[in-house]
């Protein structure tokens, strides 16, 4: 088997308004049209895509409470680090610095999904 190239990352949401705000307002991603017939919301980023998927129960349970990049998550890049985190803390929403000293901060969304924003 060779892979030749990731498509999406599925992730569960418990409030499909509060995500669709956080994805498509805050980080800013193009929402893309679906056809399936369950709850949820697609986002595109180059050729790959985010897709959200709604699961009223759902709940994040952090393995590593202090250091968030050693949980699951998934990363994107920034051209401007300092703007997203600037604008990511105006918004409410947590940041945490890679405790690895790169240029690269993690974030959550509403439901506690981690996500590593990085300096392009």
């Amino acid at each position: 088997m060779q892979i030749t190239k990731c498509l999406h990352t599925a992730i569960l949401v418990s409030n499909l308004e509060k995500a669709e705000h956080f994805y498509g307002k805050v980080l800013g991603l193009s929402k893309v049209d679906r056809t399936l017939k369950y709850p949820g919301a697609w986002y595109q980023i180059g050729d790959y895509q985010i897709h959200l998927i709604v699961h009223s129960n759902f709940s994040t349970t952090l393995s590593n409470t202090e250091k968030w990049g050693r949980n699951p998550h998934f990363a994107v890049a920034v051209d401007n680090l300092g703007e997203a985190i600037a604008l990511l803390q105006s918004q409410g929403y947590p940041v945490q610095m890679s405790a690895s000293g790169r240029s690269a901060c993690f974030t959550k969304d509403p439901d506690g999904n981690i996500i590593e924003i990085g300096q392009a």
